[in-house]
């Protein structure tokens, strides 16, 4: 029997150790269940019933209190450490039809009051020096302010409206011989081509049909494109903006059955797939052609920080001009065209957390650099039509709904009585040349009226 005391001793021993660790093991346990609900219900909200109440008691009573206070403390400091990491995320913010409604209506009283304080044959383009610039019709934004009034008509179907926009348009007629310019898609066919859609009225029509043979002039049969700019020392420039007033020269197609228009149009757009883009689908501003050959001289970013630079507004009229064309031609190169431009938009690393981008995406001094809500109206407006020809098409409207929550927020969108009228202020029109810099544009607005509208028209499906 002496042999096996020291045996039968070690395993007492062993058996009473391992019944005080498993004890203490489920005093831990206990504790740590009663912490977490204590922490659900500071953290998440949850009311405690009384019967938790009651076991916590209990276990304080049955247990050692030093060491439950101990285990508690470590418990809730990590809780602490941790709780920026558990705090649950506020649910995304929605763009309803209500609030659509409530900022057009905002937008038709502040636009009446530019327009009352407009003379005629004048239109408002922004602010300078506290005062607001007007521009004659040969000025490349002068058809973006009655093509918003149309548009706003269009959503209210207001009379004064209606007579505004009317008004203006008609001062801008003479434009359809003026062969100076590539911009005559901006000054003739927003506000001609719009007012055609809701009127019907030939008068539109015709304007737009004789200003489309216009623009065709200046076309070059060997650089196979557009010219931009007649200044400068560029020998045949084309920049990125010119996309966009291929829609007059394809709706032209399409009512007067000129096949040359339509040629001209699908050439400009194949040959600046070709040569403005890399292979990340930015967009260089501006490439200059041989005359003669063809082929390319340089290529620049102009109104950008640098020539290798993604300029933000290029993007969006880059985006903008191949959906159009896809729209019109159902060509696959430029919806994929379109879709990769988006993606580089949606997903770059120095896009802003509200979707505003810097005025140029690679700008030197982000975060400090000026925003382009130009930019980012002109975007989401493209990406509620691209939602339209894709079947995975929520991320694009989801992207579209937060840059226009941000937009109608007080941090982009004007209060009443300021900026004599205009909707949103933080744009940048051509910040290298120190121009136009943090400051309400016509076409931010006219962009950011045809967004809302087209994100209504997706809420009522």
């Amino acid at each position: 029997m002496g042999f096996f005391m020291p045996f039968i001793f070690r395993v007492r021993h062993a058996v009473a150790h391992s019944l005080l660790m498993w004890f203490f093991i489920l005093k831990v346990l206990l504790t740590l269940l009663f912490v977490e609900i204590v922490l659900i219900s500071v953290f998440v909200n949850v009311k405690i019933h009384k019967l938790d109440f009651i076991l916590i008691v209990l276990t304080f009573k049955i247990f050692d209190m030093k060491k439950i206070l101990v285990i508690i403390i470590g418990a809730v400091s990590m809780a602490c450490l941790s709780s920026a990491f558990l705090v649950k995320e506020k649910p995304a913010a929605h763009l309803n039809a209500a609030q659509i409604d409530a900022t057009l209506n905002k937008s038709i009283i502040k636009y009446k009051t530019l327009a009352h304080n407009t003379a005629d044959s004048l239109y408002p383009r922004t602010i300078v020096d506290g005062k607001v610039k007007f521009v004659d019709m040969y000025d490349w934004t002068s058809g973006f302010f009655p093509a918003s009034l149309w548009y706003l008509y269009q959503f209210s179907k207001d009379a004064e409206l209606k007579k505004l926009a009317d008004k203006s348009t008609r001062t801008l007629e003479p434009l359809k011989y003026y062969s100076g310019t590539h911009d005559l898609g901006f000054m003739i066919y927003c506000p001609h081509g719009l007012a055609y859609s809701i009127t019907a009225d030939p008068y539109y029509k015709n304007v737009f049909l004789k200003t489309s043979q216009t623009l065709i002039t200046r076309y070059n049969k060997n650089a196979k494109c557009i010219r931009s700019w007649d200044h400068g020392a560029w020998q045949f420039p084309v920049i990125i903006d010119n996309m966009m007033n291929l829609e007059m020269l394809m709706e032209s197609f399409k009512i007067s059955g000129d096949s040359n228009l339509y040629k001209v149009a699908v050439a400009h757009s194949n040959t600046t797939l070709k040569n403005h883009f890399r292979d990340d689908f930015s967009s260089f501003h501006l490439v200059d052609y041989d005359t003669i050959t063809g082929a390319v001289i340089k290529k620049q970013t102009v109104q950008g920080f640098s020539d290798p630079s993604a300029w933000a507004r290029g993007q969006a009229w880059a985006f903008y001009g191949y959906l159009t064309m896809y729209r019109e031609t159902k060509n696959p190169l430029y919806l994929k065209q379109s879709i990769g431009i988006a993606k580089f938009f949606m997903s770059h690393p120095n896009l802003p957390a509200d979707a505003i981008p810097y005025w140029d995406f690679n700008a030197s001094g982000i975060p400090n650099e000026p925003r382009d809500v130009a930019a980012a109206a002109i975007f989401a407006s493209g990406l509620m039509e691209l939602s339209e020809y894709v079947k995975d098409n929520q991320q694009y409207i989801s992207f579209a709904e937060k840059v226009l929550l941000s937009l109608s927020s007080d941090k982009y969108f004007n209060a009443d009585n300021e900026n004599f009228g205009f909707l949103l202020k933080h744009a940048t029109g051509h910040k290298p040349n120190k121009s136009e810099i943090d400051v309400p544009l016509n076409y931010a607005d006219y962009y950011f009226i045809e967004a809302l509208l087209r994100f209504k028209k997706h809420l009522n499906k």
